[in-house]
């Protein structure tokens, strides 16, 4: 049995951010991003990849340990992909295979855009681009109404009404438990951030469809199997169709690589080979 390397956690101080991150193992290297979704999260990922890679993931900006020098200054995805640029020359072992989940997946694009010396691959899963929708003037309004609901301090109210948007079916009892109640400070301090400064900006990112489709960098738009008819799905089919691709669908829903971690890294390993 294969031992995954154990993971060594670092910060490093830039002018306007103090980042977090973690690296396993050894060879080619594999980004881990998310926004909000943290290092935390993509740790069983990253252990099994890092039997044969170096891998990444970090604290995206504002949440966990990579602190602020403003905390009220908003996360764009500019500023994300800034952020990972600043990682992959900070490790000095590019250009690298970014993975992008959600919110992370729009960091990577915005990557693409200003540093493609930087990555070989991007596997943007489910970005959450709303501006590539029919119907995104009730999508805009949707979440700008979520967010002040989640303001006027009606946590369970601005929960219900984004998984309502977004398609995610939840039963009541399970909402309850996750969102109710007292709240881990730290998980209430994050999510806080993300309405604040970080929802609005993430989903109403207008890619540069141009950068993007004449890019060198290969790009793998990824959607859960499991994810049919929720609002990333329908957003990550318009972008593939804009950009000219045929989205790729690998195990689970939006959160896959949470929910079967093996089959997710494996079919990933797939995908990557098949470049």
């Amino acid at each position: 049995m294969t031992v995954s390397p154990a993971a060594v956690a670092r910060t490093v101080d830039f002018p306007d951010v103090s980042l977090y991150y973690e690296v396993r193992g050894d060879g080619p290297l594999i980004v881990l991003a998310g926004a909000p979704m943290a290092a935390a999260d993509f740790a069983p990922l990253a252990d099994l990849l890092a039997t044969d890679h170096t891998v990444l993931t970090l604290d995206p900006r504002g949440h966990g340990g990579s602190a602020l020098t403003d905390p009220h200054r908003d996360s764009t995805p500019e500023l994300r992909g800034e952020d990972l640029a600043r990682l992959i020359e900070h490790l000095g072992i590019g250009p690298a295979v970014v993975v992008g989940s959600s919110g992370g997946a729009v960091s990577a694009l915005a990557l693409i855009e200003a540093h493609p010396d930087l990555v070989t691959t991007v596997v943007a899963h489910e970005p959450p681009l709303i501006e590539l929708l029919d119907d995104r003037a009730e999508l805009r309004a949707g979440t700008e109404d979520m967010i002040a609901t989640y303001g006027s301090g009606d946590v369970l109210g601005a929960f219900r009404k984004f998984l309502a948007q977004a398609n995610i079916h939840l039963p009541e009892p399970v909402l309850v438990q996750m969102f109710g109640g007292d709240r881990d400070p730290a998980q209430a301090a994050s999510e806080r951030y993300w309405f604040d400064h970080e929802l609005l900006g993430t989903v109403g990112w207008r890619p540069d469809l141009d950068t993007l489709r004449t890019s060198a960098t290969r790009i793998i738009i990824g959607i859960g199997a499991d994810s049919a008819g929720q609002l990333c799905d329908r957003s990550s089919r318009a972008l593939a169709a804009a950009l000219g691709l045929t989205p790729t669908l690998f195990p689970g829903d939006h959160t896959g690589f949470i929910g079967d971690t093996s089959a997710f890294a494996t079919y990933l390993r797939g995908v990557l080979r098949a470049g």
